[in-house]
């Protein structure tokens, strides 16, 4: 196995190896990922006793040390000490890619502005696994991680992503799902396409393709289990667009609007009065920034 793929012949350097691990199928683990386990001098952890396990199954023996999002400071300064003795660190999160909606980003940015190198050993990835298998329009993709936890905080992520015409993907936490499914359904174009997917890799893996008016419905077939992943297509451009218009007098009103509030809170208050879609008043407001017709967007910094 080692032989065939050349692993074993490729230098270890001292560094921080960033090492993505099995989502929740064991197999998926990388043949690389396995050698740098193997071969470090330590690993940091978000959960030792997650970890303990995976390596156990790969007959891997190695030092641990806990880098959690509560001690990664402590933990990150622990690591500088051993790369400063010249050693190779393997930083894993409990499952998936490190720092990416999970702890890891300091202890690499401390890593880095140090001096030491900070190597990458990709793999398994919760959004990258679900990109793959979501078939999005073409456009732009935004990651925004969990959503804020406040009612004003979600009011405005929420506002922001049904005017943007690209697609975005989130994480969402099983006991905050029904109550994301439900405000995403009342803000989004009710045809636009969400792609739902938890329990990514493991034996109760799904994935649901369905549209915003549909997503509290599917959310709510089954008990909340399991992180999610959703995906908000894109609005595709060679799909029609919806046939409602601004009439002369509500896009009157939409420009003394615009005045007082930016472009993406002025479109959701014209939603609400008219019941029209957001992104109808967004790209009106965006339309006026080239052009004398239409209301200035929000200021670019």
């Amino acid at each position: 196995m080692w032989e065939c793929s050349g692993v074993a012949d490729q230098e270890l350097p001292p560094g921080l190896y960033v090492v993505a691990t099995p989502l929740g199928n064991a197999a998926d683990v990388t043949l690389r990922a396995l050698w740098v386990l193997r071969n470090a001098d330590c690993i940091a952890a978000e959960d030792t006793r997650t970890t303990a396990p995976l390596l156990a199954r790969y007959g891997i023996g190695r030092p641990l040390l806990a880098a959690h999002r509560h001690n990664e400071a402590e933990a990150a300064q622990r690591v500088l000490a051993r790369l400063a003795q010249g050693e190779r660190v393997a930083l894993v999160s409990d499952a998936g890619t490190p720092a990416i909606s999970d702890p890891g980003a300091l202890v690499a940015r401390a890593a880095a502005e140090a001096g030491f190198r900070v190597i990458p050993i990709p793999g398994p990835s919760s959004m990258t696994a679900v990109l793959s298998v979501a078939g999005l329009h073409p456009g732009d993709v935004r990651f925004i991680g969990f959503p804020p936890a406040t009612v004003q905080a979600r009011k405005r992520k929420w506002a922001d992503l049904a005017a943007d015409p690209g697609a975005t993907v989130l994480f969402e936490a099983p006991h905050r799902m029904v109550q994301t499914a439900e405000e995403l359904a009342a803000v989004l174009d009710p045809e636009r396409g969400v792609v739902l997917a938890r329990e990514l890799t493991k034996k109760f893996e799904t994935i649901v393709r369905t549209v915003a008016r549909a997503l509290p419905a599917e959310v709510a077939r089954a008990a909340p289990r399991g992180e999610y992943v959703l995906v908000i297509d894109a609005i595709g451009r060679g799909t029609p667009r919806p046939r409602e218009e601004i009439d002369a007098g509500t896009m009157r009103w939409l420009r003394a609007l615009s005045g007082a509030l930016p472009a993406s809170r002025a479109a959701a208050v014209a939603a609400a009065a008219t019941g029209l879609p957001r992104d109808l008043f967004y790209r009106a407001l965006c339309a006026g920034r080239d052009g004398e017709e239409g209301p200035a967007a929000d200021p670019v910094p």
